[in-house]
């Protein structure tokens, strides 16, 4: 086994769930995945195979039919998928952050009808925050929701789904002024809907439509889509938790654990850059000798393996700190800054350590390097997050004068 990224501590269940899912994705993943992403394929096979392995319930409560498994080791499943194929790890977050608030925030009946069909893959989730004209500024949503009688009517346009046409659940954040009077802070007023639907493009249920996938540079394979809404009816039961105005706390809470996932995803492919180019570095030969003899080549590595080792063990703290019941999102927020940016350059790193070659599709670097971008985005862009821990810093070194 490779010296980086190692874990300490762990029980020998989570090293046995480690060790199947390490297998799945030397076999069942890198071997298919640069082909499957030129061709923006979905993995249909390798998302088969997770439900098997039961991946999909790995945090979901053994009552529910999961595996009731910790963050930690959700995180350290999705590093080794990562590692694999950036975008299967995608097809599993959004997944596990709609599980999340169900059972974070979920009502008794909702949590009894959504989890146990989630645990074992049959209902895949998908929550949609982003709008077309919002960005990073959650507070400007303009989709909203209208109480009608015993239903709620939603209208508006939504952004960036992850898994937008093969989810059959989607979490959707909007505004309801019901029982929130003019002048109401805009957090306060946000509801978040579950929303059925059945998989596929074009008209999901009556009111709602899925146009199709957005072309994307990279993280291709996984269905990225928008998701509008024309009058769609919502029975007032699909209120997430049952009452109105929690939605952005709700969100907020899934998208800090979503942030330790991401970070995970940074170290999955920071690692798998990390062996490509040390490998490539043995095998290419100039000036007499093996690249990796040269001086440049030894310094580039010792950089990379040490951003990803730095990264892990800060994914690793988030994690341990969300599981403990602490309050994690300063960990969080380091933890996904510092392994997004960490991955690109890595990623970088490794391109140019193969040269020419990192240029041409046959080699798989070539996907790692428009992959990584996506993760400095993800979940909130670097300068959010260092708004977040510039914030909680202040909270924590406040000044007694």
């Amino acid at each position: 086994m490779a010296r980086l990224a190692q874990t300490a501590g762990l029980t020998d269940v989570q090293q046995e769930i480690l060790s199947t899912v390490r297998d799945f994705v030397d076999k069942e993943i890198i071997p298919v995945a640069t082909e499957l992403e030129h061709r923006d394929e979905y993995p249909q096979a390798i998302v088969d195979g997770l439900k098997e392995l039961g991946l999909f319930g790995l945090m979901i409560p053994e009552e529910y039919g999961g595996l009731g498994e910790s963050l930690l080791t959700y995180a350290l499943c999705v590093e080794e998928i990562a590692r694999g194929w950036m975008s299967v790890s995608g097809i599993i977050n959004t997944h596990f952050i709609v599980a999340y608030m169900l059972k974070q925030h979920g009502t008794q009946e909702q949590k009894e009808h959504f989890l146990p069909r989630m645990a074992a893959g049959d209902i895949r989730g998908a929550f949609s925050m982003s709008e077309p004209g919002l960005g990073s500024d959650v507070s400007a949503i303009t989709s909203k929701a209208v109480k009608d009688g015993e239903e709620y009517v939603l209208n508006g346009q939504k952004m960036w789904l992850t898994n937008g046409g093969t989810s059959s659940l989607v979490a959707v954040l909007v505004r309801s002024d019901e029982g929130h009077p003019e002048g109401t802070a805009p957090h306060k007023s946000m509801t978040t809907f579950l929303v059925e639907k059945k998989p596929g493009f074009g008209e999901v249920r009556p009111g709602l439509t899925i146009p199709g996938k957005i072309d994307k540079m990279g993280y291709k394979g996984v269905d990225t889509t928008e998701l509008i809404m024309d009058g769609l009816r919502i029975p007032a039961d699909r209120v997430l938790g049952g009452v109105t105005g929690r939605g952005f706390y709700q969100m907020m809470d899934g998208v800090e654990v979503g942030r330790v996932n991401v970070a995970a995803r940074g170290c999955g492919v920071a690692q798998r850059a990390f062996e490509l180019g040390v490998q490539y570095a043995q095998q290419r030969h100039t000036f007499g000798k093996a690249i990796a003899q040269h001086q440049a080549i030894q310094f580039k590595l010792a950089e990379m393996a040490t951003k990803v080792e730095a990264a892990h063990a800060m994914m690793v703290n988030a994690a341990r700190k969300k599981d403990s019941g602490e309050r994690n999102d300063l960990e969080a927020g380091m933890a996904k800054y510092l392994a997004s940016e960490y991955c690109k350059e890595v990623v970088e790193d490794a391109f140019r350590i193969h040269g020419g070659y990192g240029f041409s599709k046959e080699y798989e670097i070539e996907r790692l390097y428009r992959e990584a971008p996506m993760l400095l985005i993800g979940e909130g862009t670097a300068e959010i997050q260092k708004m977040i821990i510039g914030r909680r810093l202040l909270e924590e070194y406040r000044f007694q004068g």
